[in-house]
């Protein structure tokens, strides 16, 4: 049977031997060639090909030693940065997880001997954060992606927004409570003064109801209703009119004051949403629907709008949909919580819209930096 013949048991079982990762003192990383034995490898390093490539490397030999750093270097980085994050975790694992890739680069072909050294080295040069603990070495990713720290500034800048509304509610309502006892009355005090009759022949009549009122004849309570009373004098229908319109500038002030307080869920029927989950196929997936339920604040029932039918999906399944400028929404979170507005504009650099209230007092307010995911178009 020929050597050339794929499907011989030779070379099957090669194929087999060949698989996984070999001894590493077998392999040549100057030509990138795994040897399976000794043999192997000294036959390699006598080979034509091998002499080649070490007259080639003994021109520049720095120069190769630092492409080859360079190139373990990034592709050490690139897997902390996509498989850990900035999460802190032991270099082994991160190194154990890197040499599972056939062509990784071998670290005894870089300027680093040791593992311990390269985490030094990634410290010193400020790629990660890196600290030393009984049982070993720890790393800890540092994004400086520029996309990344602006995200970051944004969501700051958004928070401080937040706490600043929350703060000019609350000196709001401050100014009307002390509006409101400035216009109120104080109330006088009652005086005791020593009885004194003015006339000898003037009568003082004392009633005293030991039983219920109906007890008294009716002669008495006729005596009684003769009695005069000084008049209160009432107080003037502006400042009536004052204090009530105070009274509910306050309580519309409590109730934004309670909608300015961000919550973690936003689902609200009659809304357009997408479907951002994979795990009902491509079907359903980027597909927009309505909301017709909202269950325990976190999950809805949605009717897709192509195929009508309902599904039963979590929040963090869904997305808001953005519709054209000119088009009604619903603000789902933050001050203006469960109002209807136009959208006037879109900020693509901020993620964000400016909005014209269409419902409540403020009817006809603009409204700028309304976070894409605070609003949805309504259905």
């Amino acid at each position: 049977m020929g050597k050339a013949d794929f499907l011989s048991p030779k070379a099957i079982g090669n194929r087999i031997k060949a698989k996984g990762l070999q001894k590493l003192r077998w392999y040549c990383q100057m030509c990138q060639k795994q040897c399976r034995d000794e043999n192997g490898f000294k036959c390699h390093c006598m080979s034509e090909s091998h002499q080649r490539q070490l007259l080639l490397a003994s021109e520049d030999p720095d120069k190769i030693m630092d492409t080859f750093s360079e190139e373990f270097k990034n592709d050490f980085i690139e897997l902390i940065k996509r498989r850990f994050g900035t999460k802190r975790v032991h270099n082994n694992i991160v190194y154990n997880e890197y040499i599972n890739d056939r062509e990784h680069v071998h670290m005894n072909s870089t300027q680093w001997e040791t593992l311990t050294e390269f985490t030094k080295w990634l410290g010193k040069e400020g790629y990660c954060k890196v600290d030393e603990t009984p049982k070993g070495w720890y790393i800890q990713y540092i994004d400086r992606d520029p996309e990344t720290i602006r995200r970051q500034e944004e969501l700051e800048k958004k928070k401080k927004q937040d706490l600043d509304d929350e703060e000019r509610s609350a000196k709001f309502i401050e100014e009307q409570v002390r509006r409101g006892q400035e216009g109120k009355e104080p109330e006088e005090a009652p005086v005791f003064t020593e009885f004194k009759r003015e006339s000898e022949e003037e009568k003082s009549m004392f009633f005293t109801y030991t039983h219920s009122p109906t007890a008294l004849g009716p002669s008495a309570l006729k005596v009684a209703g003769s009695v005069k009373r000084k008049d209160v004098p009432s107080t003037s229908e502006g400042k009536e009119k004052k204090k009530r319109s105070a009274l509910e500038e306050i309580m519309e002030m409590e109730e934004q004051k309670k909608k300015s307080v961000r919550v973690d869920h936003w689902l609200h029927p009659g809304i357009a949403v997408k479907v951002v989950t994979k795990r009902l196929g491509e079907k359903y997936h980027k597909k927009k629907g309505v909301i017709k339920e909202v269950q325990d604040k976190y999950t809805a029932i949605v009717k897709m709008t192509e195929s009508g039918d309902k599904l039963k999906l979590d929040q963090s399944h869904l997305e808001t949909v953005i519709p054209a400028p000119g088009k009604p929404v619903l603000i789902l979170n933050g001050v203006y919580r469960d109002t209807e507005a136009i959208l006037d504009s879109i900020d693509e650099r901020k993620f964000s819209a400016t909005l014209t209230l269409n419902s409540g007092r403020m009817k006809g307010k603009t409204v700028d930096g309304i976070a894409y995911e605070d609003f949805s178009k309504m259905a």
